[in-house]
């Protein structure tokens, strides 16, 4: 993937913020200066902050994670669509619905309602309905491809949310920090950047400047499922040379027990995988000794909140009551039982 570099940013307009009577205050570091009653953002600050934000994109999608875009502002909607469609990822760029993450089972049956329209029209079912009844459906059907069309693959909560524009969709970043659910941000001049975790200084106005950041963005986005897809493939390519050993195993029955072990300790290492655990509060875990699926399932509740309050201040609202029982799950190679329990349970929280 290839740095951006500032002269580029400089070009696409990305350091124009809002006038300067709209400012946040809370955005003064990442303002250069003030020219002509507007301020000017400080683009080295961009980049670092871009790389950052790609860094951390690109593990969630190499977790197998989706990430979540959101614009609905038309000079950006276009934009959105078409850069998160390259990378497989769900976005909202109609009318964010309410309770879209709060409410996610509702909106999942909605989704549902689609298929089963589909479902209709395959099997013949929908031309023994009256032309009235088919004109109704027709229309519920475009109603629910408009504004859910694009999140139809999306089976659980996001593992992050990418915004263009965060006082725009205000509701998006509330539900998500009700969820404890990753936000990504381009944050402009009239913003404010403590509702965010991973935040990118810029124009959230301007087509180009949200063209060459979505741009960087879905890029990270595209090498961490690349990067997924090639572990996928060793995986399976051992898996085939370990075969022929399965005899050698059983002669050695002290040996294997070992090697599985080891493997199930390399799998355990990404915490991300929990509902509510995102990049920086697994970082957090892992640097405080709690690395591994075994080591969550018996950690305290409340030592685990300590260790996120004291390695960031923006980590103390999160609730890791839930953290042992899901890692217990995934400890005991329950996969299928977790991702259930995660669809049912919103962001983790009973």
């Amino acid at each position: 993937m290839a740095k951006v570099e500032v002269k580029q940013l400089l070009e696409a307009g990305v350091h124009f913020g809002h006038l300067t009577r709209k400012w946040n205050p809370n955005m003064a570091p990442y303002i250069y200066m003030e020219r002509n009653g507007i301020h000017v953002i400080n683009l080295y600050k961009t980049v670092a902050k871009l790389d950052e934000a790609n860094e951390a994109l690109s593990k969630i999608a190499a977790s197998g994670r989706k990430i979540l875009f959101v614009a609905t502002k038309k000079q950006a909607k276009d934009i959105v669509a078409e850069k998160a469609a390259k990378v497989n990822m769900p976005y909202i760029t109609e009318r964010w619905p309410g309770g879209m993450l709060t409410n996610f089972v509702t909106i999942r049956k909605a989704v549902k309602k689609m298929a089963s329209i589909d479902r209709m029209k395959k099997d013949g079912t929908f031309l023994t309905l009256s032309k009235k009844e088919r004109l109704q459906v027709d229309r519920l059907r475009a109603k629910l491809e408009k504004n859910l069309g694009s999140i139809s693959e999306m089976t659980r909560l996001p593992g992050a949310l990418f915004i263009v524009d965060t006082m725009r969709e205000h509701i998006a970043v509330k539900e998500a920090q009700k969820l404890n659910i990753p936000i990504f941000a381009m944050v402009d001049t009239n913003s404010d950047p403590r509702d965010v975790d991973y935040l990118i200084p810029s124009n959230d106005d301007a087509s180009k400047s949200i063209d060459i950041i979505m741009t960087q963005v879905t890029d990270a986005v595209a090498q961490g499922l690349a990067e997924r897809k090639s572990e996928k493939a060793e995986a399976a390519e051992s898996k085939k040379e370990k075969a022929p050993k399965k005899q050698e195993a059983k002669e050695a029955p002290e040996a294997a027990p070992k090697a599985e072990k080891t493997e199930a300790k390399a799998e355990a290492v990404d915490l991300t995988k929990i509902e509510g655990v995102g990049p920086k509060a697994a970082e957090a875990l892992v640097n405080a000794g709690i690395d591994t699926y075994e080591k969550v399932a018996k950690a305290d509740a409340e030592k685990m909140k300590e260790i996120l309050t004291e390695a960031s201040s923006r980590m103390a609202h999160l609730d890791p009551t839930s953290w042992p029982k899901q890692a217990q799950m995934a400890a005991d190679g329950k996969w299928d039982e977790l991702k259930e329990w995660q669809d049912n349970v919103k962001g983790g929280v009973e």
